[in-house]
């Protein structure tokens, strides 16, 4: 376990408000490769990819096996820390989570706070004392797991936007006084809102790149501390690789001149 604690403390004391880590979501080796070769210091996993990439929808349908496998492979082939979105944890008890992604070669997860069956919000105690059994069992196996307890109250929360902001602060602060190490807000894209999860919350905030959501400096000047894409440069990935298939259906050249 002494490689996974390492690489767990490394990826954990690249979360700085203000100076946030960027993660351009991976999928597979071959991304996974890339992020590294580009320089980013980490590679994060996006659920919602991996679970495209293997033939499946995204929302607990990857066969947990599966799943670990993708991870695998992805820490295989890079030298630098891994988190892997896990989703809630396909139905894994703490320990046997904690097992699972270590023996992947991961040092991170995402962990999110709504039913990816129903989408409905998990009760915020009930939350925290599962990431708190996380920790828990973390600290036992000596993996020094870096937590990102996603906070789902701008996708499935209900009330105002100034009620499902409060129930965000609310539930992130539960979320790092159990333990985890990062809360993830995610769809929060309103300046003034990522401030106010910033101040509040008092501790590292993760927010989801995607349009409409201020710059990557801009964020930094916000005292966020992660940056992560989530499916988009698969999602882009995806939209080139249709683009060049419609070119060569229509008999063009595919590689035109630069």
């Amino acid at each position: 376990m002494a490689e996974i604690h390492e690489k767990a403390a490394v990826l954990r004391a690249l979360h700085v408000p203000g100076d946030p880590v960027v993660l351009p979501n991976a999928w597979d080796a071959a991304s996974a490769r890339a992020v590294e070769a580009a320089g980013f210091p980490a590679v994060a996993t996006g659920s919602e990819s991996v679970a495209t990439s293997l033939g499946y929808e995204d929302g607990h349908d990857t066969p947990v096996d599966e799943m670990f496998a993708a991870v695998a492979r992805i820490t295989r082939v890079v030298a630098v820390p891994v988190t892997a979105d896990v989703e809630r944890g396909y139905g894994l008890k703490p320990a046997e989570l904690v097992e699972r992604l270590a023996a992947a070669g991961a040092v991170g997860c995402n962990l999110e706070d709504s039913d990816p069956a129903t989408g409905a919000m998990i009760d915020a105690t009930e939350q925290a004392d599962f990431l708190a059994a996380v920790r828990a069992a973390a600290a036992e196996a000596g993996t020094g797991l870096v937590i990102n307890a996603r906070v789902d109250t701008f996708i499935h929360g209900a009330g105002t936007p100034g009620e499902r902001l409060a129930e965000a602060i609310d539930r992130g602060r539960r979320y790092l006084a159990a333990g985890a190490d990062c809360a993830y807000p995610i769809l929060a894209s309103d300046p003034e809102a990522i401030g106010a999860l910033v101040r509040e919350i008092g501790g590292p905030i993760n927010v989801l790149m995607r349009p409409g959501v201020p710059a990557v400096r801009d964020l930094a000047a916000l005292g966020v501390a992660r940056i992560s894409f989530g499916p988009g440069v698969h999602r882009a990935t995806q939209a080139f690789t249709a683009r060049m298939l419609d070119t060569i259906t229509r008999g063009d050249d595919p590689f035109p001149p630069a």
